[in-house]
């Protein structure tokens, strides 16, 4: 009886001892899951993107016209605000080095902006009147860009070329008055298409939404300088046919305004390879 009760004793010790033994092995977990941190943010890189927003031109549009017949001249002007949509595509490159931000961006832009405008000549005329109508069917520039970023938010100002392709419509109907009081009636019509190169200055400001994607808003003033438009010639008709011709010569300045907001994808230039963890 006392030699059962030692050894079942000695056999519980035993068990006893081995479950501390593994109890104090080393684990064999997996090791934790690498995590690369997150890429640090740069506006550095090429990126391309779209715009949409509207604009509003200012400027007088002057009007000479000539009766050789009667010797009569007459200079007349008139104000005109074209406007419309304006929007288009652009594609860029910036540069930044620590807070600052240098760049060149191009811009190409359909728009609608036209205008109607009606000029009389109620004396030396005898009430003829011109009616002149302009639009601008395209746009674009090549700007450089300077701006100051804070992290995600980049204040810029910018400047450069600028280029637009106008056409106008002319039309002249009237009366002769003139020396002769002969009362011959003038009529005409032409077109011009112009292309202008002009410049552009700016600024806006732009948000990075992710480290690819931004947006953003700018305001630009645009001068076109002036388009003339020479030699639309009115043939007369009535008392004396075919006698009296007048000619008109018309110029235009050409001041725009527009604000637009867009967007912008910037592609990764690459970077360090990530860190891969062993064990």
């Amino acid at each position: 009886m006392y030699r059962k009760f030692l050894l079942a004793s000695v056999g519980a010790l035993a068990l006893t001892g081995s479950a501390a033994l593994a109890a104090d092995l080393p684990s064999r977990a997996p090791p934790p899951v690498y995590l690369p941190p997150a890429p640090i943010f740069t506006w550095t890189g090429i990126y391309v993107g779209g715009q949409i927003g509207y604009a509003w031109g200012s400027g007088n549009q002057n009007f000479q016209v000539v009766d050789p017949l009667d010797q009569v001249f007459l200079n007349t002007g008139v104000g005109g605000s074209p406007s419309g949509v304006i929007g288009g595509a652009h594609v860029g490159y910036n540069y930044q080095i620590n807070q600052w931000v240098f760049g060149l961006e191009g811009t190409v832009d359909g728009t609608s902006l036209s205008n109607t405008v009606n000029a009389a000549f109620p004396f030396a005329f005898g009430g003829s009147a011109i009616t002149a109508h302009s639009s601008a069917d395209i746009q674009g520039s090549i700007r450089g860009r300077l701006g100051i970023a804070w992290d995600r938010a980049l204040i810029y100002a910018t400047g450069g070329v600028a280029f637009g392709g106008f056409n106008t419509d002319y039309s002249f109907v009237g009366n002769t008055l003139g020396t002769l009081g002969n009362g011959n009636t003038i009529v005409g019509s032409n077109s011009f298409s112009n292309t202008r190169v002009g410049w552009t200055v700016g600024g806006g400001i732009d948000y990075a939404v992710t480290n690819n994607w931004s947006i953003f808003a700018e305001y630009r003033y645009t001068n076109f300088g002036t388009i003339s438009a020479p030699g639309l010639a009115a043939v007369g008709f009535a008392t004396f046919p075919g006698l009296t011709s007048a000619a008109l010569n018309s110029n235009r300045t050409i001041n725009q305004n527009q604000v637009q907001v867009g967007f912008s994808y910037k592609f990764d230039m690459g970077g360090p390879v990530p860190v891969v963890a062993k064990y």
